[in-house]
């Protein structure tokens, strides 16, 4: 069968208003939790991903949660970056990642789980293609399994992400590089943030980035107003007027 992506909306999964939020998914979404303490004063955190396989659009997808609590957010902001487990062999080159420290310890605390989830579904559907969704920081942790499953298992997701934080983090000397790794973990990419969603620019330090940023929004230039009002921008992806020129 071949792929079939959904229109874009339809990806958006609100979890702290319903299962849907857009009326178009009818299934509930029963996350998997993984707890894990880290940092200074081992604080304790919980990652939640969900796995399935859909036989009409022969797809698997993953999914990862938004933020779910105050302890995710000290994981969002009070953590920075540092090497990601190990230097990846790019075009006969060593190239070493560095990444969000706290985002990197939420996904290298569940990667076992989402590797061996994704691998018994592909056991069984082999043609199938994956999907790796997301939104907040669900969708950073979404960006990283996507290059964890592309440099393990040769794997090219589709990418779809709703606000996204920056997990990765480069430095002048490995810039190019760098980005020119990303544009090759995926078949499609599309990590969708409005440009007045104020997540998606956190960590606001220079050298942060998603692997591939596509801005949407339908209120116009980027102003301190409207950054200052997440709760309309940062949870609005459910609109399918966002994409309307991304189709």
């Amino acid at each position: 069968m071949n792929y079939r992506h959904l229109p874009y909306n339809e990806y958006f999964i609100n979890t702290s208003e319903d299962y849907t939020h857009t009326g178009s998914r009818t299934y509930s979404v029963d996350y998997a939790a993984k707890k894990y303490k880290s940092g200074v004063f081992n604080i304790e955190h919980e990652v939640n991903y969900e796995i399935h396989y859909e036989e009409e659009r022969g797809v698997i997808q993953i999914n990862f949660q938004c933020t779910n609590g105050f302890t995710d957010w000290v994981a969002n902001i009070f953590e920075f970056s540092s090497r990601y487990y190990r230097a990846i062999d790019f075009e006969g080159q060593p190239l070493q990642l560095r990444v969000h420290h706290g985002w990197a310890n939420m996904y290298l605390a569940v990667k076992h789980e989402v590797r061996d989830g994704w691998k018994r579904l592909y056991e069984l559907h082999p043609d199938a293609a994956t999907e790796i969704v997301g939104w907040s920081l669900g969708a950073g942790i979404a960006c990283l399994s996507a290059q964890d499953l592309n440099f393990n298992f040769g794997v090219k997701p589709y990418l779809y992400t709703f606000g996204s934080v920056r997990p990765f983090k480069y430095t002048p000397m490995n810039k190019e590089r760098t980005l020119k790794y990303f544009s090759t973990l995926c078949t499609v990419c599309k990590n969708f943030a409005d440009v007045n969603d104020l997540i998606s620019y956190l960590p606001p330090f220079r050298g942060f980035t998603m692997i591939n940023r596509v801005d949407v929004g339908t209120e116009g230039k980027r102003s301190l107003f409207k950054l200052l009002h997440p709760i309309k921008y940062h949870t609005h992806y459910d609109s399918g007027e966002l994409y309307r020129d991304g189709e």
